[in-house]
């Protein structure tokens, strides 16, 4: 059931080939008939879990108001299923679409994320979209943000179907509009969230370094952030390549630049000056959205990397204390909370008014390897006569549609209508 990790009996029946529910093809009546089975099994499951939970730990299940950490906890069982699947949602991209890829497991997708003192509601698209009629919202970052906007619009068009008003060349800058609320979701392209030149395609191979200028936010997002009423801003993966650094049009440094007579400044260097200019930024400018800084999202490559091979077959989440994570995960993940009680002390020594909040969404991402498209961010990849099937790209940074990512929308909604 996944190297390293031991589950309960009960988890074993999600395997049964009527559990399968066609593997990926879609969700026929067998499968409903399924999904009312498997949803029952799981329930006992639960039941059981909270039953022992109570004789070894009864402080666990206290509720402390006002006092929830709702980013610490734990992924249990959840009988209800996805919110929203390949079938009902039209708006998940091809490489996160792992359900109309062929992905045969379907147990990753009955998880609910517990925080240890309250409980999360699952996303309620009718409220949210109520509250913010009339208002924009902005998602600023990399492909990791995209596939978190996936999850919202799936979650959202269940509601009210979107129309897409705008995208580039390239779709990575897009915008969707909600008519019945005149509700907007805008996608912006900035994965250094400075200004950035980059000739890398969608594989992430490059044809040249990268070349970052640290003393210069990226246009891109700064020109529209006046129009957005909530703002989702991250950093991410792409902070850890190639890149040669400059400041006040001079070069200053490089982080892993081979032969070249340049000094080795390092990612930290780039992710904490960049950090530090993206919330003062925040704090001082006059317009004052609502901002969500989301922390950073882990891969769960095994046995190699992106471009060595690298894996993520586990079919189950991680258990509490399991999994640590990497070092470079704890590294940039430190930077981050330095960063943001840094902006957090200086605005209230300031007494000036910023709707900054944490979206710490590390570690219950980390406790879920089992969550990312892996082989099936490609079309039956493993399908009888395809020539590629031994080389296929492992995806263990993105994550599918629908699955864990979903939780991180349940936190959107609890921090900003709560």
């Amino acid at each position: 059931m996944g190297s390293g990790t031991r589950w309960p009996p009960w988890a074993a029946l999600l395997y049964s080939p009527r559990a399968r529910m066609g593997g990926g093809a879609g969700w026929g009546l067998d499968g409903l008939v399924a999904l009312k089975a498997i949803g029952w099994i799981l329930f006992a499951g639960v039941s059981f879990r909270l039953l022992c939970s109570l004789s070894s730990s009864p402080s666990s299940l206290e509720i402390k108001e006002g006092k929830c950490n709702l980013f610490k906890g734990e992924w249990l069982p959840n009988p209800s299923g996805p919110a929203y699947t390949n079938s009902s949602c039209r708006f998940i991209d091809d490489h996160q679409n792992c359900m109309m890829n062929g992905r045969p497991d379907i147990v990753y997708l009955y998880w609910r994320w517990k925080p240890y003192e309250c409980d999360l509601p699952p996303f309620n698209e009718v409220r949210f979209l109520s509250a913010m009629r009339n208002k924009a919202w902005g998602f600023i970052g990399d492909s990791i943000l995209r596939n978190q906007v996936q999850s919202l619009i799936c979650l959202l068009s269940k509601a009210d179907e979107p129309v897409e008003v705008y995208h580039d060349k390239e779709f990575r800058n897009r915008r969707w509009h909600f008519q019945s609320y005149n509700f907007t979701v805008s996608l912006v392209w900035a994965p250094f969230l400075v200004k950035s030149e980059v000739s890398e395609n969608e594989n992430g191979e490059s044809t040249s370094e990268i070349q970052l200028h640290l003393d210069v936010l990226e246009p891109t997002w700064i020109s529209q952030y006046e129009s957005f009423d909530y703002v989702i801003i991250a950093g991410g993966q792409w902070f850890l390549k190639t890149a040669v650094y400059w400041d006040n049009g001079k070069v200053i440094g490089c982080h892993y630049c081979q032969d070249k007579n340049l000094t080795e400044l390092g990612f930290e260097h780039l992710y904490r000056r960049t950090l530090q200019a993206v919330l003062r930024f925040i704090s001082s400018t006059n317009h004052k959205p609502v901002v969500l800084f989301r922390t950073w999202a882990p891969d769960h490559f095994e046995n190699g990397e992106w471009s060595s091979g690298g894996t993520c077959s586990r079919i189950l989440p991680y258990r509490k204390g399991e999994y640590s994570g990497k070092y470079m995960d704890n590294v940039m993940r430190g930077i981050e909370l330095e960063e943001f009680n840094k902006a957090i002390a200086a605005v209230n020594s300031s007494g000036d008014v910023v709707n900054l909040k944490l979206l710490d969404i590390y570690s219950l991402s980390a406790m879920r390897p089992d969550g990312h498209a892996g082989p099936y961010r490609m079309f039956h990849p493993f399908a009888q006569g395809n020539k590629d099937a031994s080389s296929v790209q492992k995806d263990c940074l993105h994550w599918c549609v629908p699955g864990p990512i979903d939780a991180w929308n349940d936190l959107i909604m609890k921090l900003v209508l709560n």
